[in-house]
């Protein structure tokens, strides 16, 4: 799983894991699906409403424009996702990993004429694979990505779990914390850190500067690793 990496302002470093190729396309035939299934049954109710003399103009209105609009308006009052995008946990993001704006999303939508309709995908398949930060036409152009936010648990997730036999602490003051306090920091940042929220960090890690009464040098995410590291330097001896 490709994954690319954005520095905020406040000097932090958060990274996200971009949708593969096979999951915007599952999700892409899961809107279909729906889309689908809309249609026929809105077809349906309006031939058996007017016993089938319904007006063109009825068709359009009911069946065509929602469907037509789907992706535009799904993505923008729902926080970057389809119905498919959110059964497959991904997310339209900007590059900053900050939500996109109508602009960015009117952008996606409109070039999805090129990147899927008329070249059935393909253009947008080719795109994705070459750009390496998971963008089709449309996301260059609107300066967004599709991020994947499942969650991988493993040993690379466990903040500071383990240190080298000449590790030397820096913070002797984490000896005040508890087990379940070191617990919640670690909680706390895998949550943001995943999650791409910058400002959960940078305000744990000052809570955390004043609770041990400390000014740290480095930056946020290197001040909590270090935190950690040396509670379980500490507390193994």
């Amino acid at each position: 799983m490709d994954n690319f990496q954005i520095e905020t302002a406040q000097n932090i470093n958060i990274h996200h894991n971009i949708a593969g190729v096979g999951e915007r396309i599952l999700a892409f035939f899961i809107d279909l699906a729906i889309i689908v299934i809309y249609m026929i049954l809105s077809g349906l109710i309006i031939a058996g409403a007017t016993n089938g003399a319904g007006d063109q103009w009825m068709y359009y209105t009911v069946l065509g424009l929602p469907t037509m609009l789907y992706y535009l308006l799904w993505e923008t009052f729902w926080n970057g996702q389809t119905p498919g995008k959110a059964i497959l946990d991904i997310r339209v993001v900007r590059k900053d990993g900050s939500r996109p704006t109508f602009s960015n999303y009117l952008t996606r939508w409109l070039l999805r004429l090129i990147d899927i309709s008329a070249s059935s995908g393909a253009v947008a398949v080719v795109t994705i694979l070459f750009t390496g930060k998971g963008q089709r036409l449309g996301d260059l152009a609107a300066g967004t990505t599709v991020i994947t936010e499942k969650k991988k648990f493993g040993i690379e997730h466990t903040l500071g779990a383990s240190f080298s036999e000449d590790y030397t602490p820096k913070y002797p003051q984490v000896t005040v914390l508890s087990d379940q306090d070191v617990q919640e920091i670690k909680n706390l940042y895998q949550t943001a850190k995943a999650e791409g929220h910058h400002h959960i960090i940078l305000n744990l890690s000052q809570k955390v500067a004043e609770l041990l009464d400390v000014k740290f040098e480095e930056r946020p995410m290197e001040f909590l690793d270090r935190v950690v590291t040396d509670y379980n330097y500490y507390t193994s001896q």
